[in-house]
């Protein structure tokens, strides 16, 4: 599996100034290949091939008055930068044909000296090294400081630097992990978990622990909207107005470090003790267009499963994601009798079946880890609820499909 290992770079004044000509002859030739293969497409022509784009973009742009300062950055920052075109519309056409997964890809479009991300990427013919004193020296840029916060288990096959719009450095490298150590490292176990993740408790478990939501973007509210007050007040294209935005995307940035921090080491604790683990497959862009949006953004449940995903492929765990209509919160887990939806406010609920009292969400994790097929009896078979008469009310049309949509979006959660 390969893995990314990101570290925070401290480049000098002339290294800043290196790698923003780097950054911007990157974006130049990324997007002269864009409007090769536009004007191209326009005329009715074959779309270029790579290696002529490299040959007229690159090779031949250097010996060009108008495009001589290519030369002044590493060729091999310049060929990954048409590498990343191509990657563009191989992944635009084959979204049009509906053969890659995910949200749609859209077309490449210009890139702007103005975003607020810039990377480039070096590659293992580009020459750079980690010096012995603990830099990293990139070809034409020089040894950079590196806050390394842990070592590198293998050598890596790329690096690429990323500047964010906190105006942060950062290297992150290409890692292949070594699948012996990471056994080793997480040995196996016999315990599973079924995870129902919420806004009141980040995540309930099946074994009723709750975890609390740390809340990190409402906590820092305040200091957020003064930031953004300074901001707003600025004229516009002024230096003062570029210091207020970097002290915005700072605030921001910090909020989400520290997010990300707590979904890793919550990930890494619950891959470490279990070794099969069930989740919902959360409807998260539709519960982002409900009045809870900035609540689910804070959560962050999406970057979360993801991390439980990769980890669980990586020490070799299992990982089980179950549909977004299974009535987790309307089943009783004791005798498996189907109680009908439920409003956000009801908290606890007894079953009118067996008398079993329920707490919403923990009644919900044990759902989710039973159908996933990971709760077994006393002679080790699977638990799965058993076939429930349906209610008077629920019999015949359940409504289309849109009702059915809103009424697991605003009653089961």
């Amino acid at each position: 599996m390969q893995l990314r290992y990101a570290f925070r770079l401290y480049p000098e004044p002339g290294q800043e100034r290196a790698l923003a000509r780097a950054f911007g002859c990157a974006r130049v030739v990324f997007n002269d290949a864009v409007r090769a293969r536009r004007t191209a497409h326009e005329q009715g022509d074959p779309y270029p091939t790579a290696a002529l784009l490299s040959k007229v973009l690159v090779t031949e742009a250097k010996q060009r008055p108008e495009r001589s300062w290519l030369a002044e950055v590493s060729a091999v920052v310049l060929q990954q930068s048409l590498k990343d075109a191509e990657a563009a519309y191989r992944n635009f056409f084959a979204s049009l044909k509906g053969e890659r997964k995910g949200p749609k890809a859209a077309a490449p479009r210009f890139k702007s000296r103005k975003d607020t991300r810039q990377a480039i990427r070096f590659t293992a013919n580009a020459c750079w090294s980690i010096t012995p004193g603990g830099r990293l020296h990139l070809p034409k840029i020089g040894p950079v400081k590196v806050a390394w916060s842990r070592t590198l288990p293998t050598t890596p096959s790329s690096v690429t630097v990323v500047k964010d719009s906190a105006g942060r450095f950062f290297a992150s490298f290409v890692i292949d992990t070594d699948p012996d150590t990471d056994n080793a490292r997480m040995p196996d176990t016999d315990r599973s978990i079924g995870i129902d993740l919420g806004l009141t408790h980040f995540a309930v478990l099946s074994d009723g622990t709750k975890i609390n939501s740390p809340r990190f973007l409402r906590r820092a509210e305040k200091k957020l909207k003064k930031a953004q007050r300074d901001l707003s007040r600025k004229q516009k294209g002024s230096k003062n107005r570029a210091k207020a935005r970097r002290v915005v995307a700072r605030a921001h940035a910090k909020v989400a470090d520290a997010r990300k921090e707590f979904h890793h080491q919550l990930s890494t604790k619950l891959i470490r003790e279990n070794q099969a683990i069930a989740v919902e497959d959360l409807a998260v862009n539709g519960l982002a267009r409900t009045r809870l949006a900035k609540s689910v953004h804070d959560a962050g449940w999406s970057q979360f499963v993801n991390m439980l995903q990769y980890k669980a492929a990586r020490y070799g765990r299992t990982f089980i994601k179950i549909g977004r209509f299974e009535p987790t919160s309307q089943t009783c887990s004791t005798c498996g009798h189907r109680d009908g939806p439920k409003p956000l406010d009801v908290r606890e609920w007894t079953c009118s079946a067996c008398g079993a009292v329920h707490d919403r969400d923990h009644n919900a994790a044990i759902n989710i880890k039973t159908a996933a097929g990971l709760a077994v009896s006393a002679c080790g078979a699977p638990i799965r609820p058993g076939l429930v008469p349906a209610q008077r009310q629920e019999t015949g049309s359940h409504g289309t499909p849109t009702r059915r949509r809103a009424a697991k979006l605003h009653s089961t959660r």
